[in-house]
């Protein structure tokens, strides 16, 4: 059987099998937040000729049903089949996500009062050519030339002698010994490259998030950040959320296709930047990995399934210093990469390296810094303790488990104003044109417009006859704040939507206050907030603080960070020391499961309104609703 797509592909399916295991087969990928399980309805084709068996239609609304629209994880071609693929269903993993370069990142490492000292160093040695009078091994001859420099008991892997013969003469026995100096033990030598033609020294620093892999490719002799990339992480095509993914590494065998897809991405991006740079696999010394603690297992192959399982214990928090070959990274594949240690199964390397992005952990101030992404992290403290837990908020933020949402790419609702007279929506759409869905920081805004205009009470359910807008949907009451005749597909937010944003909301502030319970200290003793990651590029701060999100403070303590995963990872690949902050980070961070903690129901339940049922932690929003 064919199924065909109305943009001219042609795909072989297999009998019984459904459209979106086809698609993905050849290696057409559609959203799919659940992992192809029939219940997030985002995988949505039309079928515009033949005959299909519809197990089931989840999300779908009784429009889009009447329209031919279905999903394509529920549904089994019975023949040949011609459909169209929604535009806002079809995944494009390889596109770029644009990256502000915020700051000289090179000068930014000179304030932490360290110098640029990455732990893999250079030695050029000229050595005399074997003879027959001069008849010594050449690992002997390479450690009587170390002996001299005062590198004594240098430790010699098998892979490095494999190559020793060929690599010194090639070279004509003028080399550049590549090696890593040992913390408490002898050095390590890592390869031998000629003294020309391979004596630039660079390195790359990655952030692997749920969501997106960046690359920094930088000189590590300047520190400069030569060039940037970025893509969506491929192994979304499996499920938006590392719990699905842990799901389909482990009960679905899937742990290799999704190692392979991540370690893709980043060598599709280091392989642009080295081409565009004309710079060789033998010249990139080092490798920086910073991710939670599921991305950095499954980049190493490392089952994740005990990281979901009680009592959440990951395989490991601290790696060893294994090599480029091992993880398939197309760079030296002697050359050493470092993995930023995690803390627990839900707080991982991505959250040490923004502890350290932040310097939080120097200062005698209390600082509260957040992580609102895929999923939701937070850490609490100074330099003399640091207090870390996982809000189970779930990827509403980006889209996942919402009527309409999406992530916060073309076509997304960014912003929302509603009319006080009129209640008329204002909306802003990134890219301009007509929306296709809401994102994150445009469903903040708009529940908080909603409450602020009194078209929601503080239960997040809405006042009947307050304006037309309102209308009954075939999931209940819901708020339409675009509306497209031509596609028939409004842009609307539902009871049940506003309900999961709040439950999320409601466990990040729930975790702040948790925390804080647990060390004794008041709101009012934050005297900074870090604000980490994309989502909070676009966020409105006094939107997210009258949602109940963000604690109701001073505007002026909050500080936008962006990306603070890939800073630390640039940070550990620049500095020996600061590797060793990073480790001291982790080791000091006290880890605490909300999941079994009587506290954090407690307040979680009491953050399930809006803002708060205690309105006097939220001062400023009391008195501003209708």
């Amino acid at each position: 059987m064919e199924l065909r797509l109305t943009s001219d592909e042609v795909v072989r399916i297999k009998e019984g099998e459904d459209i979106y295991t086809a698609l993905k087969r050849a290696g057409i990928y559609l959203m799919a937040s659940c992992g192809g399980k029939g219940t997030c309805g985002k995988c949505r084709v039309r079928i515009v000729e033949g005959d299909a068996e519809v197990k089931g239609y989840g999300k779908l609304t009784q429009t889009e049903r009447e329209s031919d629209i279905v999903l394509a994880c529920q549904t089994v071609p019975q023949g040949d089949l011609l459909i169209e693929v929604m535009k806002e269903s079809r995944l494009v993993v390889g596109d770029k996500i644009a990256i502000a370069r915020t700051r000289d990142l090179a000068e930014y490492l000179k304030s932490y009062g360290v110098g640029i000292n990455p732990t893999v160093k250079r030695l050029p040695l000229n050595l005399p050519a074997a003879t027959i009078t001069d008849n010594i091994s050449d690992l002997e001859r390479l450690k009587r030339a170390l002996d001299e420099k005062g590198l004594k008991d240098m430790r010699f892997s098998h892979e490095f002698v494999a190559e020793l013969a060929e690599s010194l003469r090639n070279s004509n026995w003028n080399v550049e010994l590549v090696y890593v100096e040992g913390r408490g033990v002898p050095a390590e030598a890592i390869f031998l490259t000629p003294l020309e033609g391979c004596n630039r020294r660079y390195g790359i620093a990655v952030d692997i998030g749920t969501t997106t892999v960046v690359v920094y490719l930088a000189n590590l002799i300047t520190g400069e950040v030569v060039d940037i990339g970025s893509t969506y992480n491929s192994q979304m095509r499996h499920g938006d959320d590392v719990i699905t993914r842990i799901v389909h590494a482990t009960e679905g065998g899937g742990l290799h296709e999704l190692q392979e897809a991540v370690v893709k991405d980043i060598n599709t991006i280091t392989d642009s930047l080295m081409e565009r740079h004309d710079i060789k696999s033998c010249e990139v010394d080092a490798a920086t990995i910073a991710g939670n603690t599921t991305m950095s297992h499954i980049f190493w192959g490392l089952n994740p399934g005990s990281i979901r399982e009680e009592p959440y214990i990951p395989t490991l928090n601290f790696f060893p210093m294994w090599r480029g070959g091992t993880a398939r990274l197309s760079i030296n594949p002697q050359s050493p990469v470092y993995t930023v240690p995690c803390v627990a199964s839900y707080v991982g390397g991505d959250i040490v390296a923004g502890v350290l992005a932040t310097k939080m952990h120097r200062n005698p101030e209390i600082a509260l810094f957040m992580d609102i992404g895929t999923n939701g992290e937070i850490v609490i403290g100074n330099n003399e303790w640091l207090m870390t837990a996982a809000c189970s908020a779930g990827p509403c933020f980006e889209g996942s488990g919402i009527r309409c949402g999406m992530r916060a790419t073309s076509g997304a609702i960014e912003s929302v104003k509603i009319d006080p007279q009129t209640y008329e929506p204002v909306i802003s759409v990134i890219g301009g044109g007509h929306p296709m869905g809401i994102c994150g920081s445009g469903m903040i805004d708009a529940i908080s417009e909603m409450f602020l205009m009194g078209v929601i009470d503080r239960k997040g359910k809405f006042v009947k006859d307050r304006t037309d807008r309102i209308r009954q949907g075939e999931e209940g009451a819901e708020f339409v704040f675009y509306k497209d005749e031509k596609h028939r597909k409004d842009i609307v937010l539902t009871e049940v939507d506003i309900e999961n944003i709040v439950r999320a909301k409601a466990a990040v502030y729930a975790g702040v206050t948790t925390l804080l319970g647990e060390v004794g200290f008041a709101m009012d003793a934050v005297e900074k907030v870090y604000i980490a990651g994309g989502f909070g590029n676009c966020l409105d701060v006094e939107k997210a603080i009258m949602l109940g999100m963000l604690p109701d403070i001073p505007k002026e303590r909050f500080v936008f960070m962006g990306n603070t995963s890939i800073t630390g990872a640039y940070l550990c690949l620049l500095s020996e020391e600061l590797r060793r902050e990073a480790e001291d980070i982790a080791s000091k961070m006290t880890y605490i499961e909300l999941s079994v903690s009587r506290n954090f129901m407690d307040e979680y339940m009491s953050a399930l309104f809006l803002p708060h049922t205690d309105m006097s932690q939220f001062p400023t929003v009391a008195g501003m609703v209708k």
